[in-house]
């Protein structure tokens, strides 16, 4: 019995569904969404209408979704990955915007403790600076953004972990192997022009400790502005 224990502890399956969009960069309904992360996040949940009450506060997050993008101006290219917990529907996409059918794969994998698993993410580095009251007392500070690789390292060892000690995501990984790039900054205009969500994007390899720790991690995301295309994992 403690074996049969033991061995279900020591493994973890992750199921979830990935969409693969490639658009056409010059493409209105695709320009909108490079210029406007309020645009992209709804370009992204359109993906999934009728799965939950309209105007539900936690939408995205009961449907598991998640996403990332990469651009390719030379190529005017657009590459969106949607991770969902549910099928998604892209059939109102226009079919100008589209350089290709929409790609959807089911992941259905098994992780152990002890894997070494590559990964790509990208992520909204932040830190709480501290900030106190007229009386001496603690309050909560700003919200700022690390601006340079090291301190993207710092951000990396805090939520995956480092070499010696595991993070919130079950792994440990060593934030000086990783590849580290800053990202532009994206925002929204009027009425959200206080969004503006600071990304760089994460590159190489992590060690499983807990498996199921990682299967949470994957399927919720990490860190701040998951809503704005940050914290997935993406895992090979």
């Amino acid at each position: 019995m403690n074996e049969s224990l033991q061995t279900r502890a020591a493994t973890a399956r992750f199921v979830t569904t990935h969409s693969v969009l490639t658009l056409d960069a010059r493409h209105p309904y695709v320009a909108k969404s490079l210029i406007d992360a309020q645009d992209m996040h709804r370009t992204v949940m359109s993906g999934f209408k009728g799965w939950v009450d309209d105007g539900s506060p936690d939408a995205r997050a009961q449907m598991g979704v998640l996403s990332t993008w990469a651009v390719d101006l030379k190529a005017a290219a657009l590459v969106l990955v949607v991770q969902s917990k549910v099928a998604a529907d892209w059939s109102h996409v226009p079919r100008t915007a589209l350089r290709d059918d929409p790609h959807l794969i089911t992941i259905d994998r098994t992780f152990r403790a002890g894997d070494t698993v590559g990964f790509r993410s990208v992520v909204n580095p932040t830190y709480g600076k501290r900030q106190f009251g007229p009386n001496g007392e603690l309050i909560r500070g700003r919200r700022l953004a690390h601006t340079k690789p090291d301190g993207v390292r710092k951000w990396c060892a805090r939520h995956f972990g480092d070499s010696h000690t595991p993070g919130p995501v079950g792994a440990t990984v060593d934030p000086n192997a990783l590849s580290v790039r800053l990202l532009p900054t994206v925002s929204s205009p009027a009425p959200h022009t206080r969004l503006k969500v600071a990304r760089a994007e994460l590159r190489g390899s992590l060690s499983v400790v807990d498996p199921a720790a990682f299967v949470t991690a994957l399927g919720d995301g990490i860190g701040h502005a998951r809503a704005y295309s940050c914290g997935l994992i993406l895992t090979r």
